[in-house]
């Protein structure tokens, strides 16, 4: 991924992401890998969380889960880079609803984490470091361009991992590859938006 493209996923995740609030840290997330499944009208996609290397970022995607904010959510972006091998992500959230988005959370960078952006990563989605709610993406293909990079100059934070899919690559490689608008988004997001969004029906807790 060329430079140019990393800040058009910056600013791009950013466009969706918090507005200005004081960041604030929830709860820390019970165990160290917990899993949830986000069952979309396209299939079924489980994540385990790294609770144990991003406490702040997997706790507050757990309080979104476990409160139901992103039951009948969507993911409504798809950002492909290169179609082969495929890469690129999807994002999907509640698109900044106030009734539905909790504050900002501090941002945990993978120089901190020791995390990637491997195939199949979680993140989240923001502007400026520090103003992540809700919004997150799923990364198809390595997009290691997407961690810290204090060599980099301007936001060189990076976005913050914070998990990966262990079931259900599948489902997100098939809506990487569905239909987007190509006049709707704006600046970099333009020709991104899913043209239909593709719902997340519910997101819940895995049991064993």
């Amino acid at each position: 991924m060329t430079d140019a493209t990393r800040r058009g996923a910056l600013a791009g995740a950013g466009a969706l992401a918090a507005t200005a609030a004081l960041a604030q840290q929830p709860a820390a997330a019970p165990s160290a890998s917990p899993r949830v499944t986000l069952q979309t009208k396209a299939g079924a996609i489980t994540v385990e969380l790294a609770a144990d290397k991003a406490p702040i970022t997997c706790a507050n995607f757990l309080r979104y889960v476990d409160h139901g904010r992103y039951d009948g959510a969507d993911f409504y972006r798809a950002m492909k880079i290169v179609p082969d091998p495929l890469a690129g992500l999807i994002q999907g959230g509640v698109e900044n609803n106030p009734a539905k988005s909790y504050k900002p959370i501090a941002h945990e960078s993978t120089k901190v984490t020791g995390l990637s952006h491997k195939d199949g990563t979680i993140s989240m989605a923001r502007y400026a470091p520090g103003t992540a709610t809700s919004e997150f993406f799923i990364v198809v293909g390595d997009l290691v361009s997407l961690d810290a990079d204090p060599t980099q100059s301007g936001d060189n934070q990076g976005f913050a991992a914070f998990g990966h899919v262990v079931d259900g690559m599948d489902i997100v490689r098939k809506i990487l590859t569905a239909p987007v608008s190509p006049t709707r988004g704006e600046g970099v997001m333009k020709g991104q938006m899913l043209e239909p969004k593709v719902t997340i029906v519910s997101a819940k807790r895995v049991t064993s």
